[in-house]
């Protein structure tokens, strides 16, 4: 704790004080501007996990059925992904940085919106939403984008759900860029490491399996 850095809107100079105050006008544009009753509706929605679990389970059960051994061993590397990034974000980084959550700050309680019924005590940096979601999408856009190229569109996906934490006023938009780019670099790893042991996917080595 005693190694614990404080990221505060405040007591901060130069550099790091234009980026935090940035940060801050982009999340009240967001939290408070950018809205409508529509959203204020989907997006709480959009961050738990009944909206994207039957996603990612039928996703490893498609790719497990069409893939089988090899297909086994992606779901076995994208569920290991999920887990490193819930590692990293939740138990690593939020040890290493504390900031104070904008639904728990009442220096802004007054003027935010709050779209959820609870609000977490744990350090806002980084969105371990944003790290976990593209680790994923980065996982399966480079294990699976020489079948397709339409899975590029997995980010959108990775970016909605991270928006939606400043929607709801439980992130920063710092906070889940940070965790965008620590979810990106685990899945870039661990595709690597997926392709280096057990290659690239191919539709036409199980059509073949059947001819």
């Amino acid at each position: 704790m005693e190694t614990m850095i404080l990221l505060d809107s405040s007591g901060h100079t130069g550099f790091l004080q234009k980026i935090l105050e940035g940060d801050y006008w982009l999340f009240t544009r967001i939290n408070q501007e950018w809205t409508n009753p529509l959203l204020d509706n989907i997006f709480p929605f959009l961050r738990e996990a009944e909206f994207w679990v039957p996603f990612y389970l039928f996703l490893l059960v498609f790719i497990t059925l069409n893939f089988r051994l090899k297909g086994c061993w992606w779901a076995v590397s994208l569920i290991m992904t999920a887990i490193v990034g819930d590692l990293v974000s939740s138990h690593w980084m939020k040890s290493f940085i504390f900031r104070l959550r904008p639904c728990q700050d009442p220096a802004i309680a007054d003027t935010m919106r709050v779209l959820v019924n609870y609000c977490p005590v744990s350090s806002s940096f980084t969105s371990s939403h944003a790290c976990n979601h593209f680790a994923m999408s980065t996982f399966i856009f480079l294990t699976l984008r020489h079948i397709n190229r339409w899975w590029g569109l997995i980010f959108a996906w990775a970016f909605i759900i991270s928006y939606a934490q400043v929607y709801v006023g439980v992130h920063y938009p710092l906070d889940v860029t940070g965790g965008a780019i620590l979810g990106i670099l685990i899945g870039f790893g661990t595709s690597r490491l997926f392709r280096l042991q057990f290659g690239s996917l191919h539709l036409q080595n199980h059509n073949h399996a059947h001819a």
